[in-house]
Formats: C-alpha cells, sequence, structure tokens
C-alpha cells in the first residue's frame, strides 16, 4: 500500500516538478522571440546590450529583461560558436538567475547554460564571476564562451595565477569574470592586506556562479584559504626525531584508521620519553612545558610513517613530497601538509626540510562565498547534499530534466571476498569490451590502484591509457578521446572532470591536435575525413553499447560514484555502468566488513564468485550516507568555529579599507589616544577608591613607557578637591597637547602621513599575532569537553576576550610609536614597504587532513611589512635590552626594511638577521 506522501507526489509531482513546470510560460515566450531575434543584424543584436542597460537605468527590473535576454543571448551563441541553447538550458538559466543550483546530467551543456544568467546579471555593470575547479576550465570557458560575451559588446576577463595586479586589477574591471575559486579567495585575502586602495584588484562582490558547485562549496569547504609567511627553521629537530620513529615499537601507539589519527599509548609515553631523554631533544618529563613543541613533532612522525603511504597519499618527485588530493587523484603541487606534518614526510624520504609559515590572513570558502549578496551553482551531482547547501549557503537544489531521456543502464554492484578476484573479473570485462570494441572507462581511488590494473591489461596486451596525478598534462585529451571504439581509460578518482567523452571521439580535439599545423585547403579535406571517421566510430561504440564505466571500489562519497557513473549516457546515448567491490576495499572493512564476510563464508562462496542483489547497495549507500553525515558534521563544526573569526575578520577588514581610502585619520587617531587614556585611568585610579588609594606611580610609569613622560600627574593627585573625572580630563587635555605640539614640530602633512602608516602597520601585525593565537587556541580547545564545558562557546567567549586585548594593545602600539618617532623636518616619511613575493605562501589547509596547497610566492600580494609592534614594548629613548648600551631608537628600535629571517642583517655585522637585529 502507497503511504500518502508517495500517492501525494504521483498525483501532484514533487515540489521540483511543480518548479520546473511553473516555468513553462517564460520558455514559451523566450521562444516566441527567437524569428524577430534572428531577423536582426549583427550591430543590431549587439546594440540590445546597450537598450537593455538604459532600460535598466530608466528603472526597470532584471526579472523584466529575462525572456529578451535570454533570446539574444541564444542568438548571439548560434552566429559565434555554432551552439543554440535548448529548452531544458534555458530552465537552467533561469535557476541560475534566480540563485539556485541547477543539478544538470554530464553532457547537458552548463558551460552553455551558464551565459545566458552571466549575461543578464552581468548589465547592471557591478561585475559576474564564473568560478571554475581549474585553471584550465577558466582559461578555455573565458574564450570559447567569451565569443558571446564580446559579440554582445560585454568585457571578458580571466584570472589565471601568477598574473600581475595591473592585468588582474583589469580582469576584475570586466562585467564577467572567470576565475578559480583559489584564486578569487586568495584575492579577497590579499586586497586586505595592501596598503593603498588603489592596489586592491577586486570590486565588491555582486553575484558568482560555481560550476562544479559540489566540488567547491562542499568537498573544499572544509580547507580554509591561509596566506601564510616563513618562521623559525627547524631543519634539525624533524631529523633527529624522524630517526627515533624506528625505536618505537608497535605496542607504543594506537592507530585509528576511521578518523586518521594516531595516539601514543601509556607504555609508548614512557618508552618515548625515555628515547627522546637519550637523544638529547628534552630534559625532565615528556610533558614538561619546555618539551610540548617535541612531543607534537613526534606525533607528526608518527603519522607520517604509519598512516601516510608513498604513491597514495604523496608521491616523491624531484627531491619534493607532492601530495595526491584524494578527491581528484591528481598531483597538487606546491601544496603542502600544516602543522609540521609536511616536514616529517620530508626527514621520512630524506628529502630538503622546507620550513614551516605562520598565518597572516585566513577565510573559508563558506564566509567567501557567503559575501556575494547572490549565488548560484551547478552540477552534476548535488542533490544528495540538498541539505546542507540550503543550511550553510541558502541555496535550493533543482534537479534539471535532461534534453534527451537517458538510456544508460545502471547495474548492481559486484561484491568479491578479496581485492585479487575483483581484479581478475575486471580485467576479464575490459579484456570481453576491447574485444567487441566498446570504450570503457574505469574509475579507481588512487594512482596504486591505476597502475596495478595497468599492469594487469599490459600482460594481457590491451591498449590502455592511464590518467592520474603523474599524467595530467594529458588529461582533457586523453578523457576527450575515451569514447572511440575499444579505448580503454583508466582514470584516477575524477581526473578530466570538465570534459565531455563523445562517443567515436572529440572532433575539436582531433583536429586541434592532428591539422593545425597544415595549409587551409588540406586542412578543410582532413577535417572532412576526421569528421566522416568520428561518425562510423560513433555508430561501432553505438552497436557495442556506448560507454562502459566501471568503478573499481565504492568511493565514501555517493557524489563521486554518480560523477564516474554520469560520465556515460551522455545526451541520451547509451551506456553501461557498473560497480566491483571487495571485502578488503576501505569502506567495506572499515563500515563492517567483518560481518558481511563472515556472511559470504557462510554462504558457500567460491573463488572468484560474486554476491549481486539489490540489498548490497542499498546497505553499502547507507555506509556512504554514515560517512557522509560525517564530513558535514566536520564542515559544519568548522563553519561555527570560523564564523566566531569572521566577525573579527569583517570587522578587521572594514576598519582597514577606511583607514586606506581617509586623506586624514587623525580623528581616529585622536579617539584611539583618548580610549588608551581612559583604560590607564581605569586600570590605576579604580572608581569609589579615595585618592590616597591610586596607584599614581604606576600611572607614572605606564605614561612615561606610551608617551615619554608623566605630565606631572603625581603633583596633581595631591591637589585639594581632584576626582577621577577631573583628572582623566586634564591628563586628555595635556596628551592632546602634547600630540599637537609633535604634529606641529614634524609638520601637519608629514604627520598625517606618519599617523595613517603607523595605524595600518599596527593593525596588521596585531591582527597577525591575533590569528596566531587563535590557531593555538582551537587546537587545545576541543579539550574543554572533557570538563563538561561547550568547545563553542568556550572558544567564541575566549575569542572575543582576545580579540579585545588585540584592540587595546593596537592602540597602545599606535599611541606609543607616534609619541616616541623621530623624523626630520620636512623629511617625507619612508614608504610602506612590501616583502619579496618568495617569503609569500598561499595555501589551501584541510581541517580534517592537513593537506595544505601552499604555493611560495605564488600570487602577488602584499604583507604588513615596515616594523610596527613586534616584541617587547619599549620607550625608545630607554637603552637597548641587547646590552649594546646604545638607546633602543638607534639600535635594535631602529624602523628598518622588513628582511628574510636568513638573510644578512642591514646594519653589516655579516650575521644573518636573525642572529642579529632580528633576534629581538
Amino acid at each position: 500500500m502507497l503511504g500518502f506522501g508517495t500517492l501525494a507526489r504521483k498525483i501532484f509531482g514533487t515540489s521540483n516538478d511543480r518548479y520546473i513546470k511553473s516555468l513553462k510560460p517564460r520558455i514559451d515566450a523566450i521562444n516566441a522571440l527567437e524569428s524577430d531575434i534572428s531577423a536582426l543584424s549583427d550591430e543590431q543584436l549587439r546594440a540590445k546590450t546597450d537598450e537593455f542597460r538604459a532600460r535598466l537605468a530608466d528603472g526597470a527590473r532584471l526579472d523584466s529583461l529575462l525572456e529578451e535576454a535570454f533570446a539574444v543571448v541564444r542568438e548571439a551563441a548560434k552566429r559565434t560558436i555554432g551552439l543554440r541553447h535548448y529548452d531544458v538550458q534555458l530552465i537552467g538559466g533561469i535557476v541560475l538567475h534566480e540563485g539556485k543550483i541547477a543539478e544538470m546530467k554530464t553532457g547537458e551543456g552548463k558551460t552553455l547554460v551558464a551565459t545566458l544568467a552571466a549575461y543578464l546579471n552581468a548589465l547592471p555593470g557591478n561585475g559576474v564571476h564564473v568560478v571554475t575547479v581549474n585553471d584550465y576550465l577558466a582559461r578555455r570557458d573565458s574564450e570559447w564562451m567569451g565569443q558571446v560575451y564580446r559579440f554582445l559588446g560585454l568585457s571578458v576577463g580571466c584570472i589565471i595565477p601568477n598574473m600581475d595586479d595591473a592585468l588582474r586589477r583589469e580582469a576584475y574591471r570586466a562585467d564577467i569574470t572567470y576565475a578559480t575559486n583559489n584564486e578569487l579567495g586568495f584575492d579577497y585575502l590579499r586586497d586586505n592586506m595592501k596598503y593603498h586602495p588603489d592596489a586592491m584588484v577586486q570590486r565588491a562582490p555582486h553575484f558568482a556562479i560555481v560550476d562544479e558547485v559540489d566540488s567547491i562549496l562542499i568537498d573544499e569547504a572544509r580547507t580554509p584559504l591561509i596566506i601564510s609567511g616563513p618562521t623559525e627553521d627547524k631543519s634539525d629537530l624533524y631529523v633527529a626525531i624522524d630517526k627515533i620513529i624506528p625505536e618505537l615499537n608497535e605496542e607504543d601507539y594506537e592507530v585509528d584508521e576511521k578518523n586518521n589519527n594516531i595516539s601514543l599509548t601509556e607504555e609508548g609515553m614512557e618508552h618515548l620519553e625515555q628515547v627522546l631523554t637519550e637523544a638529547g631533544l628534552i630534559e625532565g618529563g615528556l610533558y614538561d612545558f619546555g618539551n610540548v613543541a617535541v612531543v607534537h613533532h613526534v606525533n607528526q612522525a608518527l603519522k607520517a610513517h604509519k598512516l601516510f603511504q608513498a604513491e597514495k597519499d604523496y608521491i616523491v618527485k624531484d627531491g619534493q613530497i607532492i601530495i595526491i588530493d584524494e578527491f581528484t587523484g591528481r598531483m597538487m603541487e606546491g601544496r603542502r601538509y600544516s602543522d609540521g606534518l609536511h616536514q616529517a614526510l620530508e626527514a621520512k624520504e630524506g628529502v630538503e626540510i622546507k620550513t614551516e609559515n605562520q598565518t597572516l590572513a585566513s577565510v573559508t570558502f563558506q564566509n567567501y562565498f557567503r559575501l556575494y549578496p547572490k549565488l548560484a551553482g551547478m552540477t552534476g551531482t548535488a542533490a544528495t547534499e540538498a541539505a546542507e547547501f540550503a543550511d550553510i549557503y541558502g541555496l535550493e537544489v533543482i534537479e534539471m530534466p535532461t534534453h534527451l531521456p537517458v538510456a544508460r543502464i545502471d547495474e548492481d554492484d559486484e561484491v568479491y571476498r578479496t581485492a585479487r578476484e575483483k581484479y581478475a573479473a575486471i580485467i576479464d570485462l575490459l579484456e570481453d569490451c576491447y574485444k567487441r570494441q566498446q570504450p570503457v572507462l574505469v574509475g579507481t581511488v588512487s594512482i596504486e590502484k591505476s597502475e596495478y590494473l595497468s599492469d594487469m591489461l599490459k600482460k594481457r596486451k590491451i591498449p590502455h591509457n592511464v590518467l592520474n596525478a603523474k599524467f595530467h598534462e594529458q588529461e582533457a585529451y586523453i578523457v576527450a578521446q575515451a569514447g572511440r571504439p575499444g579505448a580503454i581509460t583508466i582514470a584516477t578518482n575524477m581526473a578530466g572532470r570538465g570534459t565531455d567523452i563523445q562517443l567515436g571521439g572529440n572532433l575539436d580535439m582531433r583536429i586541434k591536435s592532428e591539422v593545425d599545423e597544415i595549409d587551409e585547403t588540406a586542412r578543410a579535406a582532413a577535417i572532412e575525413k576526421i569528421a566522416a571517421e568520428i561518425e562510423a566510430d560513433k555508430q561501432k561504440v553505438i552497436e557495442a553499447g556506448g560507454l562502459y564505466v566501471i568503478g573499481t571500489e565504492r568511493h565514501e562519497s555517493r557524489r563521486i560514484d554518480n560523477q564516474l557513473r554520469g560520465r556515460s549516457g551522455r545526451q541520451g546515448d547509451p551506456g553501461r555502468s557498473k560497480f566491483f567491490l571487495s571485502m578488503e576495499d576501505d569502506l567495506m572493512r572499515i563500515f563492517g566488513g567483518e560481518r558481511m564476510d563472515a556472511l559470504m563464508q557462510k554462504f558457500g562462496l567460491e573463488e572468484g564468485e560474486a554476491i549481486v542483489h539489490p540489498w548490497i547497495n542499498r546497505a553499502i549507500e547507507k555506509a556512504q550516507q554514515k560517512v557522509e553525515a560525517r564530513n558535514y558534521d566536520i564542515r559544519k563544526n568548522l563553519l561555527k568555529f570560523d564564523d566566531v573569526m569572521n566577525d573579527q575578520r569583517k570587522a578587521i577588514y572594514e576598519q582597514r579599507l577606511e583607514v586606506m581610502t581617509a586623506d586624514d585619520v587623525s580623528e581616529t587617531i585622536t579617539d584611539m589616544r583618548h580610549e588608551t587614556v581612559q583604560d590607564l585611568i581605569e586600570a590605576h585610579l579604580p572608581p569609589r577608591a579615595y585618592p590616597e588609594e591610586w596607584d599614581v606611580k604606576g600611572l607614572s610609569v605606564e605614561l612615561q613607557r606610551l608617551f615619554g613622560q608623566d605630565f606631572g600627574c603625581e603633583a596633581w593627585a595631591k591637589e585639594e578637591g581632584i576626582d577621577i573625572a577631573g583628572f582623566e580630563e586634564r591628563l586628555i587635555q595635556e596628551t592632546d597637547k602634547f600630540m599637537a605640539s609633535r604634529a606641529a614640530n614634524i609638520g601637519p602633512d608629514i604627520m598625517r602621513q606618519i599617523e595613517k602608516s603607523i595605524l595600518l602597520q599596527s593593525i596588521d601585525s596585531h591582527w597577525k599575532e591575533h590569528l596566531a593565537q587563535l590557531d593555538h587556541l582551537r587546537q587545545v580547545i576541543q579539550l574543554r569537553a572533557y570538563g563538561q564545558r561547550d568547545p563553542l562557546n568556550e572558544y567564541k567567549t575566549e575569542a572575543f576576550a582576545m580579540f579585545e586585548n588585540m584592540l587595546t594593545l593596537t592602540r597602545e602600539n599606535v599611541v606609543m610609536l607616534l609619541s616616541h618617532i623621530q623624523v626630520q623636518t620636512e623629511q617625507a616619511p619612508p614608504p610602506l614597504e612590501e616583502p619579496p613575493l618568495d617569503q609569500l605562501q598561499t595555501s589551501h589547509i584541510d581541517a580534517t587532513t592537513g593537506e595544505n596547497d601552499a604555493v611560495p610566492g605564488g600570487a602577488p600580494g602584499t604583507i604588513p611589512a615596515a616594523r610596527a609592534a613586534g616584541g617587547p614594548v619599549i620607550s625608545r629613548n630607554a637603552p637597548c635590552p641587547c646590552g649594546s648600551g646604545e638607546k633602543y631608537k638607534n639600535c635594535h628600535g631602529k624602523i628598518v626594511p622588513k628582511v628574510g629571517r636568513n638573510q644578512p642583517c642591514p646594519c653589516g655585522s655579516g650575521k644573518k638577521y636573525k642572529h642579529c637585529h632580528g633576534a629581538i
């Protein structure tokens, strides 16, 4: 008997069906305009853009232009790139324009769909960002679809790595800008580290269309973007710790595969303490305060040795550890694990150890993309994560109908007892497909398994292509030709995503590789010949059953499996898909594999025999749902913590922008000085205390530290009838007079420049330190749960207190530097300096695995560079604590350009900066 909900859906359709149906009148209206629009000349069609913009200026709503604008884009696409939008693609365009996610099957033309919403939303002139998963797609799509936009009079930009600021600024000023999520996020962070508004490259965010939205907003959302700078070199420590790992026994630690973690046992701690003491790496007990860093690095070295495998999690290439991305299987050039783990791997493999970095700026993708007032996305697989899109981003997922019915046959999974039996069955099937000339795409989860399959195929002399992290240069071409008769393509996870597999082969790719260099006459004939070959091959493939997709095991996410499956059955093509599993697969082994293995033995399964049943499929899906739910919780938890930092980040970035854009910040400086004085009064002259109870001596010391004089406040305290309010008012007046006289001596114009410079540098310096403190707080806050306290609430409370303290320290530092700085009259202050780019790293750290795609000098940007608020606060006229006998201002207090810690010290001593003036 059908349930009420099922019955209602059968009668009325789902909410998704009803929404799609409601768009039909708009689609009909667009189609009705086609004949009139196609009658226009190229000039008249281009003039439509100016007409639309004029109507918007006269008060028309963007939505009222939709039907006409879409009809114009469809006609422009026909004339420029020879593609006409189908009705379902028009529906996709409306979905994107309304700020929703369009789930469209592979091959339905998402790239073309984006042109509709991008054009319409670019008309107001505020800029539209089309976000792609890699640089290749950003370049390809901006050139390909850019023909449509440029034909209609819009400008198109593309952001790729290693562009300078001038080119980036120009690309962001375009009506439509293509870029990867990483480039957009890093430019946002770098813009908020600049010292001049005209140095910023981005405009205020307006509208973004995110391609492969599940990959960017779900998979990569666990990974905050970070800009960092180098810290102290600890190479010797990593090498020394690596040498002691072989001395630990298996009883000394416990491995938690499910959570990818490792921990020391009690016996292990005792043994480790003995080993470290003998090696001279620690003194005293293992967990003495001074030994905490060493123990942390031992844990990271244990992880490197016991949890991370070469050729699976990383490869060693050209003397570097290069991480393999768990989702795509690609080499992530420049990506680094965080928190000392990458250095531990470098020590393990005996390659050069690079230094760790300190965070200078950070943002999660969740909080970056929520800056856009309007956000939309498209992908082939989003429905399984619809709840997360709704909760985190407020995005609704709309499942789009296909242009032609899906003809692919999805077979039940085959489950074997051992991996050996599973791979034997896969090879037999591949041999059969090759003989029948049916193309096959084989999806694996690691490079190691790709190469294992490749070796088995070589033994049987079956030609094939391997597409994985080691060969991603030819990725697009190999994937494009994976539909030719008898082609066997082994792909690690979803390598090659973004390129369609066309049955018979891809005409454009073959033209590019085979006939680009020949003359026009021969070229036309060659193209005609290739087109005929592809058509004949397509018929052969269709007769063989279309593209066969084989999964060698289930991924922990159903979306990844669906992405693989979706490569077959494009645009109504025939196709098949099947997954092969074994009890030795990670998913099966970790989630109840022992019970199923015992069951299979009980049923008396013979060698090479498999279980095939829909119940197995459902059980596996439930296991995947558990993993997905856990990963969602991780991302949600990350966001809750980052939201705390996000409020602070926005406050700091808004303040920086105000300072940068202001011609005169003297009013802000005055407010900061007054607040500092009020804080001092509150600390030393408690309310309701008698004058004889005031700590006037302590106040005098603080005033001497901050202003270089105490203004005679000890004498004021002895006056008859003095009260706190009067004391505070007099002190504020005296400090105002003091700073006014300094400004007059230095020169008002120069003083204004100095104020702005010092204020920006102080904000940046203290914000950097605050980020480091928040990082440390995050690492230990979870331990509060053992005391029955909520770690998130504890984090909020402490982070707020730390932020308040940071603001107080910033104010004090600004007041102190402005009170002590010495500038020769009529001499302009030194310009704000930027550090060498090779000291910067842009990185994308995974909060759960620790992966980190750090690119040294990877992109333009600035770090707070001129000396600001580092180290202890010392009066500039006091003796320097280094013991030289010089005044601080003439020794370590000199304002010098930022110097790399391993570079020669600019004082001329011949020592490294870190051992000389950089030591304090």
